[in-house]
């Protein structure tokens, strides 16, 4: 089939965190990217762990439910100094992708600097200009906010760019 292949899907992309979990949802036509909806799981500290997972879990499905994506682009979890924030993300990125096994989802995993290259072509770019060109390269008409959500839609571009079967 080759290149001349005209992808036509509905791709979710998370962006995880215990506090918040951003999401984006882009609709791919052959080269065009839109987006159709993004926002934000938010849990507070006071909450216990395992109800705090279970709403990302359950909200996290409820947007699969709603927009049917076939597929999800989703960050890795990076070490960075915090190894205890770096396990709270993992435990939420894990409930986060256990709502898209759930509903039988094709899964793309991305380190940060692959969604930044993807996105803006540089793998150390920063917030703002990720920000900026998934703007430009969704039409929205303003950024997307909180910052959670437009790394979402970065992670569901960076799909588009990495994965090219599997997703229908």
């Amino acid at each position: 089939m080759g290149s001349g292949l005209v992808r036509e899907r509905v791709i979710l992309g998370i962006d995880p965190g215990l506090a918040h979990t951003g999401w984006g949802v882009v609709e791919q036509r052959g080269s065009r990217l839109s987006c159709v909806a993004y926002g934000c799981v938010t849990t507070t500290a006071d909450v216990p762990l395992a109800d705090r997972l279970l709403k990302i879990h359950h909200q996290l499905g409820a947007v699969i439910e709603r927009f049917r994506p076939s597929c999800v682009g989703i960050e890795t979890v990076w070490f960075g100094q915090n190894v205890t924030a770096a396990f709270a993300t993992g435990q939420a990125r894990g409930a986060a992708l256990v709502a898209c096994a759930e509903m039988g989802l094709t899964v793309g995993e991305y380190a940060p600097n692959q969604i930044k290259m993807a996105v803006v072509g540089e793998g150390t770019a920063d917030k703002a200009q990720v920000q900026y060109m998934v703007r430009q390269l969704l039409g929205l008409p303003g950024t997307p906010e909180p910052d959670h959500a437009a790394d979402a839609l970065a992670a569901a571009i960076c799909y588009t760019t990495h994965e090219t079967k599997g997703c229908a």
